[in-house]
């Protein structure tokens, strides 16, 4: 070793490589540093290219491509003949290859990713237009027609379902753990090319974190903001997104899903765009977990209203969120908030807007208990709070919904919303009781009175409000009971068993 000057160089690590100026001799053995005998810029290069190619060749396997095929539209003329051939002559007309078919090329499309080895599949919901049918061509090249599991409008998250076996789940990362600049990779659909089942790849670095979609407002709903991404979800990437690859996954260089790509965020004039992905953190895997039963997906709602955020200089060095109203009856009121509180964090997070206080509040699970940090007069006081159901705007799927109780459903008086997505119960308080959603013709509920609309305060004596306490005061109920409204308190409806 005498005689042989050996100097210090520089790397990185790139899945799970060292790659660096130079061949690595050995490790000093402090702060992580090598010793470099001479300068390579091949071998860096073939280290990259070598991390890139395993991530890929990890995740591409539980990446499939969607088609969408219109169904025919209800009182659609179909052309049953061919017209006459003028020379007399008999024409076969030619056959038009089906969704099954591998030469069919669809005119929408989109990506999915394996979640579950029995044929789950996750994509994006806005992916999947209602008139529409889907298939999907796995790895293998099999081509299924799917069924929708379970899809929420709030993540844009929706499980398809395909008679499969045996399919390669993609392993989840962590998005909480990524940084700006890291390597990512985007499999997908673009464009249809991948509809033999066999992804593309594109590569870029993660340009930003946090990132809020643009909203999209209509005269129902003029501030736009439907999805948890609007308020400050996203991830924020240069990887090329073309069209078709909603729907599939964002990876690491260990071939994890980071987080699911769901659109481009185009500005008018411009040609080229930015790529979006939902993160996969907490909140992505509970959605995720919810719809591969096919269940509804619920969010937290606090129940207030609000001013702009207050500049830090004027309200806390932390920011803050002014209270302008209190909903009667929310877990705002019952928790005691007041108009001109500030609300500084959330379980320990700061809030610096009134998007910031959603989106901290409605990533969490209904009846969650959430510590605020509320600055009133001045001073400093912590407040528990028990959220109630948020309302809920746009198509939802859900595939196996709670059983009913003698032919009756009810849910949250906050949750309920009409046709247009807008609150049903705008000017009546949370905790009044249950709203009635949906009573089966002809059940014992429905003979008993009971109609959709109507609030349930009470089951015999007991005070509900909510559907855990109206199932929990409903369980063991054998025999008739006695259910009363809000607005008709000494007018009890007596429900029979059914079959009686």
């Amino acid at each position: 070793m005498r005689g042989k000057v050996f100097r210090i160089g520089w790397g990185f690590l790139v899945g799970g490589l060292w790659v660096g100026m130079g061949a690595p001799l050995w490790p000093s053995g402090r702060c992580g540093s090598w010793l470099w005998a001479e300068e390579n810029p091949r071998a860096m290069l073939a280290a990259l290219e070598a991390a890139l190619i395993e991530a890929i060749a990890r995740a591409e396997k539980s990446v499939v491509a969607i088609a969408l095929v219109p169904r025919p539209a209800a009182g659609a003329a179909m052309q049953l003949e061919e017209p006459p051939d003028p020379f007399g002559r008999r024409r076969t007309p030619p056959l038009q290859p089906g969704p099954l078919d591998p030469d069919f090329i669809p005119s929408q499309y989109a990506t999915g990713v394996v979640i579950d080895p029995n044929g789950l599949i996750l994509t994006a919901f806005h992916a999947l237009p209602e008139e529409c049918e889907y298939y999907v061509t796995t790895p293998d090249r099999k081509t299924y027609r799917a069924s929708i599991k379970g899809a929420d409008p709030r993540s844009d998250l929706a499980v398809l379902s395909i008679p499969a076996k045996g399919l390669s789940p993609i392993a989840f990362g962590d998005a909480q753990q990524l940084r700006k600049g890291q390597i990512v990779l985007a499999l997908g659909n673009p464009y249809a090319i991948a509809r033999d089942g066999q992804a593309s790849a594109s590569w870029g670095i993660i340009s930003n974190l946090a990132r809020k979609a643009p909203p999209q407002p209509d005269e129902n709903d003029p501030v736009g903001k439907i999805a948890l991404y609007h308020f400050g979800t996203l991830i924020q990437t240069d990887a090329r997104l073309n069209l078709g690859t909603s729907g599939g996954p964002l990876v690491n260089l260990q071939g994890e899903m980071i987080g699911l790509c769901v659109s481009l965020a185009a500005v008018a004039g411009y040609e080229t765009a930015a790529g979006y992905a939902i993160p996969v953190d907490p909140t992505f895997r509970r959605v995720v977990d919810t719809l591969k039963t096919g269940r509804e997906v619920e969010y937290g709602y606090l129940g207030i209203r609000r001013s702009s955020g207050m500049p830090a200089s004027e309200a806390a060095p932390s920011g803050g969120v002014r209270v302008e109203d209190v909903v009667p009856g929310s877990p705002a009121h019952r928790a005691g908030l007041r108009p001109g509180d500030l609300i500084l964090a959330v379980n320990g997070s700061p809030i610096y807007d009134f998007d910031g206080l959603v989106l901290e509040v409605g990533k969490l699970p209904v009846e969650s208990r959430v510590h605020l940090e509320v600055l009133r007069d001045g001073r400093p006081l912590p407040i528990e709070v028990v959220l109630s159901k948020y309302p809920l705007r746009g198509r939802k799927v859900v595939s196996q919904r709670a059983p009913a109780w003698r032919g009756l459903w009810v849910d949250y008086i906050s949750g309920v919303v009409d046709a247009s997505g807008r609150p049903m119960f705008p000017t009546l308080p949370f905790d009044l009781g249950v709203a009635v959603i949906e009573v089966q013709e002809g059940s014992p509920a429905w003979q008993a009175g009971l109609r959709p609309g109507m609030i349930i305060s009470q089951v015999g004596q007991v005070p509900v409000r909510t559907p855990r306490e109206f199932q929990e005061a409903v369980a063991r109920q054998t025999g008739p009971v006695e259910i009363r409204l809000a607005d008709q308190p000494d007018h009890p409806l007596r429900i029979l068993p059914s079959g009686s």
